[in-house]
């Protein structure tokens, strides 16, 4: 028998003694995404794209499994890959909120601060990003090589600045492209047929687009997880997305 991988015994329900983390802050039990606005600087999978392609095919897979009802599937527009996290409704305290700014500040007020201060960020290098593992909700990336992991924390260094904080894993973070949220946990049965299919998609992006194609940073607020609204892009010349 295939060994089930920790990713997703991470998802099983004997590993898991409280609901889900987000479950009623941001989505419901029923998939609905819920009111959580907050701002942050993400690069979009590119649109049209062959990456595009491959990752909607293993979405579609994973809407197929019996399971699929308990988890909270994202627009597909709304694939990304978080480059530096802004602030959000539910987390209002300190290292992941500045500490100059009062915290029952309104959010759009918030991101109007930050992309004042964001309007002359210089754009740093490029990077390349490859996938490392499927799991229930999405893909675990890394940088391509140590030069791309190096310029990633470049950039994340030079938006804490800005920001005026760095989250806990500020140093170590696991990035990755979220597809959707565990609503409830898996039962134990089901594990090994989720494992062999996340181990067949594994083996597909990896022939199709193991370097994913992605736009450059962008500045964007959000309602909830179904959509990103670009306002700064971070490209040779920075430009706002109405004059683009």
């Amino acid at each position: 028998m295939t060994p089930i991988s920790p990713s997703l015994l991470a998802f099983g329900r004997s590993a898991n003694q409280a609901p889900p983390r987000h479950l009623g802050t941001r989505f419901t039990a029923d998939g609905r995404f819920l009111h959580e606005p907050g701002n942050t600087v993400v690069s979009h999978v590119c649109a049209g794209s062959s990456s595009e392609a491959a990752l909607l095919a293993v979405r579609e897979r994973l809407m197929a499994m019996p399971e699929a009802g308990q988890f909270a599937f994202t627009h597909p527009s709304s694939l990304h890959m978080t480059v530096f996290q802004g602030i959000i409704e539910h987390r209002r305290r300190l290292r992941y909120w500045p500490e100059d700014m009062p915290r029952d500040t309104p959010i759009d007020v918030m991101t109007e601060h930050y992309r004042l201060a964001l309007k002359d960020f210089a754009p740093l290098d490029g990077f390349r990003m490859r996938i490392t593992d499927v799991t229930p909700t999405g893909l675990a990336l890394e940088g391509d090589s140590a030069e791309d992991r190096l310029c990633l924390m470049r950039w994340r260094d030079a938006f804490a600045e800005v920001f005026g904080y760095r989250h806990p894993d500020h140093d170590d973070c696991e990035f990755h492209i979220t597809f959707a949220y565990a609503a409830d946990w898996l039962d134990e049965a089901a594990l090994p047929r989720w494992q062999a299919m996340l181990d067949e998609q594994l083996n597909f992006l990896k022939e199709h687009t193991s370097v994913i194609e992605l736009d450059p940073p962008a500045f964007c607020a959000f309602e909830d997880m179904n959509h990103f609204e670009e306002l700064i892009v971070f490209s040779n010349r920075p430009e706002t997305k109405e004059n683009r």
